[in-house]
């Protein structure tokens, strides 16, 4: 079963945001920095018997962390749980504000 899904941030804009929207069973959604995004994902990814397949090659949890970011946005606890993150903007694109 697949852990990740890689559709979702396809767009290059979207990987340039700074913010991210994080939602988790059973918890309230937050609006998490880049880097706090990497630290939840990491933390989530360490907390796993096993990371999924697509990612048990890169070395460590931030590495792994890092290749979600950029190319996903659910990570499957377990059947059922997943955690999901999307991209937000906070403030409008330069220009158009």
């Amino acid at each position: 079963m697949e852990r990740c899904c890689l559709a979702c941030m396809s767009d290059p804009l979207l990987r340039e945001l700074d913010h991210y929207v994080v939602l988790e069973p059973g918890a309230a959604e937050r609006i998490l920095t880049a880097e706090e995004t990497l630290a939840w994902l990491a933390q989530s990814l360490a907390a796993l018997a096993a990371p999924p397949a697509d990612l048990s090659g890169l070395g460590s949890a931030r590495l792994q962390a890092e290749r979600l970011l950029e190319t996903a946005c659910q990570l499957e606890l377990e059947p059922g749980r997943s955690l999901q993150w999307f991209a937000v903007r906070l403030e409008p694109p330069a220009g158009l504000g």
